[in-house]
């Protein structure tokens, strides 16, 4: 859109700096947080798929993983559940490395809708059904991008990135697959009309049981800590030290994420937390700060947008402090040589 040519910036170009609070200053600031969020009771599981229906209310974890490797966790941070639409921007970072971040623009779209994840509308309001990746329409578009010499292979492209992203092997949870297999209803409708207006690279069904089988990988809070953190490390797992992608690829996925990562709420969360962000009906959310690291939240309850009430608030608080918030500054003081950031 600019005319500059990314691939004249260096490897660092797209990593903002400053750092963490030392370990034990963020666990305290955690535990801190998690007495705060803990007895809220507002919300509600979400009823989209039988198998999130029998997610306890009650579980709530956070974790935080720097880019320097330090994780630390508190609650259920260990909890698993289905990383739902968490897994966009990863599957997003997968699809840019194979063709290229303008690519997956090009076909897949930009722009916030102002409207629901999962919204027919979305697809009619534009002459040619771009949306952008971190709603369901964009999605199933962009994991049609994933290359592979068959379904499975494609598969186990998707699930060996995203792996790469956690650190550890990752699996699919079966039940919830099954679950939402029967009864993704609005996704094949959307799937119909992405394949009627050639939004799609290869089969439509392939498509829309990839999107399905990556959105019901079993994660938890710290998986989502670190996986966040790799994108805060311009692609660089914090843990592993492996470059999983491109620095260009993870300024694309985070400019997705700033755009819709909690979709019509996006705006609201960008005034409170001013960071990058993904939720998913599963109760998890992932927060990247550039250079930085990442936060991983896991709470079901959800609010009317489907994003965890518990999740949103502590986002909130830790963006606060921990030094997160890329919108918020320090006056700059002549003389100072520069400032402390957390």
């Amino acid at each position: 859109m600019t005319g500059v040519d990314p691939s004249s910036h260096q490897g660092d170009a797209y990593v903002s700096t400053g750092h963490l609070p030392a370990g034990h200053d963020i666990r305290a600031r955690l535990v801190e947080t998690l007495d705060q969020v803990r007895d809220r009771r507002d919300g509600e599981v979400s009823q989209v798929y039988p198998a999130l229906a029998d997610a306890s209310p009650d579980h709530v974890g956070i974790a935080v993983a720097g880019v320097d490797g330090q994780v630390v966790e508190v609650g259920d941070a260990d909890v698993a559940f289905p990383i739902m639409s968490v897994a966009k921007p990863f599957v997003q970072a997968l699809a840019g490395e194979a063709v290229g971040p303008d690519e997956v623009r090009r076909l897949v779209g930009a722009n916030a809708t102002g409207l629901p994840f999962n919204s027919v509308e979305a697809l009619d309001r534009t002459p040619d059904a771009r949306t952008n990746p971190m709603v369901n329409p964009g999605a199933i578009a962009t994991t049609s991008l994933v290359p592979g010499a068959g379904p499975d292979d494609r598969w186990d492209a998707i699930l060996d990135g995203m792996s790469r992203f956690a650190g550890r092997r990752l699996e699919l949870d079966i039940d919830t697959y099954e679950s939402a297999s029967a009864t993704n209803h609005r996704n094949r409708e959307l799937t119909a009309v992405l394949a009627a207006r050639d939004r799609l690279r290869g089969d439509p069904a392939e498509a829309l049981d990839l999107y399905t089988r990556q959105s019901c990988v079993a994660v938890c809070a710290r998986d989502l800590a670190v996986m966040g953190a790799t994108l805060a490390d311009g692609g660089v797992n914090p843990l592993t030290r492996e470059r999983v992608v491109s620095a260009e690829v993870c300024h694309a996925v985070l400019a997705s994420m700033v755009t819709a990562g909690l979709y019509e709420t996006s705006g609201d969360w960008l005034h409170d937390v001013g960071l990058p962000g993904k939720s998913g009906i599963g109760g998890g959310i992932v927060t990247v700060s550039p250079g930085k690291g990442g936060l991983g939240t896991f709470s079901p309850p959800l609010d009317a947008a489907g994003n965890s009430v518990r999740g949103l608030a502590a986002a909130t608080l830790l963006s606060r402090r921990l030094g997160l918030d890329l919108l918020a500054s320090v006056p700059f003081e002549p003389g100072s040589g520069g400032g402390d950031e957390a």
